[in-house]
C-alpha cells in the first residue's frame, strides 16, 4: 500500500514564499487502524487556518496532511511521532505500527525536501535571493479554556530568526518595523524574536544550504484568532492576520527594490 502526502504548490513571478507546513488535518486511510488519537486531539496541536493566512501574493507551499502523520517541520528521523515526548506527551500510534509504513513516510519527507530545495534554487537562480514566510500558530492557554494567557511569556507573534545568517539583520529589523507599524485586531502588535520558538527544520534546512542567499521568517501567531481548545475560528481575526502579512510582503518588495 502506498501512503499519500497531500500538498499544494502555487508559483508566481516572485522571490517570496509562504509556507503552511502544519495546517493539514488529513490522515491516510491506511494508517487509521494504527492511530490512537481522536480528531479533536489532533486538531489541538495542529495549526488550523494557517493555510488561509498563507494565501498571500507570493509563491505558496501548503501541506494538507496532518503533522501527526508526518511532520515536515522536523528532521526526517523525528518526523513521525513514535514516542510521547515527541508529541506533547501523546501516544500517537499503536505499538504494531508497520515498519514498511514508517520507511515510506521517511521517503516522503525526503521527497518533499527535494521539491522545496528545487523551488528555492529556482528562486535564487531567477532573482538572486529568496525570503520564506514560514507560517504557524501556537497554543498559549494550556492550563484550561478559561485560564488567563500569560502575555509576557507568550508574544502575539513569535518571530523565529535564530538560524538566519547575520547578514539579514537589517532585513529582519525592516520586517519587524513593517509589522509593528500596523495594528492587529485594532491593537498594537507584540512581536518578539525567538521567545517561544526559534524556527523548525525548514529554516534549519534552508539556512544550511542557502543562508547567504536568503532567509526564513518563522511566524508563529498566538492562537488568538481561534479557540485553541475547540478549534472554532474567528473569521475576522484570521482575515486580519492575512491582511497584516499582505501589507508586510509589500514592505519586503519595497526593501529589495531599494536595495537593488
Amino acid at each position: 500500500m502506498s501512503l499519500q502526502i497531500n500538498y499544494h504548490i502555487h508559483t508566481i513571478d516572485s522571490p517570496f514564499w509562504s509556507f503552511a507546513l502544519h495546517d493539514g488535518h488529513l490522515i491516510d486511510d491506511n494508517l487509521l487502524p494504527y492511530l490512537l488519537l481522536s480528531e479533536k486531539q489532533r486538531l489541538r496541536e495542529e495549526d488550523p487556518y494557517t493555510a488561509l493566512i498563507a494565501e498571500l501574493p507570493v509563491n505558496q507551499f501548503v501541506i494538507g496532511t496532518s503533522r501527526f502523520q508526518l511532520d515536515i517541520n522536523r528532521a526526517v528521523e523525528e518526523s513521525v511521532y513514535l514516542r510521547p515526548e515527541q508529541a506533547w506527551g501523546l501516544e500517537v500510534w499503536k505499538t504494531n505500527f508497520p515498519q514498511t509504513f514508517l520507511e515510506q513516510l521517511y521517503k516522503k519527507h525526503q521527497y518533499i525536501y527535494r521539491l522545496i530545495e528545487q523551488h528555492i534554487q529556482s528562486s535564487i537562480q531567477k532573482y538572486g535571493f529568496f525570503v520564506v514566510l514560514d507560517i504557524h500558530s501556537y497554543n498559549a492557554n494550556r492550563e484550561s479554556p478559561t485560564a488567563a494567557i500569560d502575555e509576557e511569556a507568550n508574544p502575539q507573534i513569535n518571530l523565529g530568526t535564530y538560524y538566519n545568517d547575520l547578514k539579514w539583520r537589517e532585513l529582519t529589523d525592516s520586517f519587524i518595523h513593517a509589522i509593528t507599524s500596523q495594528t492587529l485586531y485594532g491593537l498594537p502588535i507584540d512581536i518578539r524574536e525567538n521567545v517561544r520558538f526559534k524556527g523548525g527544520y525548514l529554516t534549519q534546512f534552508l539556512n544550511k544550504r542557502f543562508g547567504d542567499k536568503g532567509c526564513v521568517f518563522s511566524i508563529e501567531f498566538r492562537k488568538d484568532f481561534m479557540n485553541e481548545w475547540t478549534g472554532e475560528p474567528d473569521v475576522k481575526r484570521i482575515a486580519a492576520c492575512k491582511q497584516l502579512l499582505i501589507n508586510t510582503v509589500q514592505g519586503l518588495k519595497e526593501y529589495f527594490a531599494y536595495e537593488g
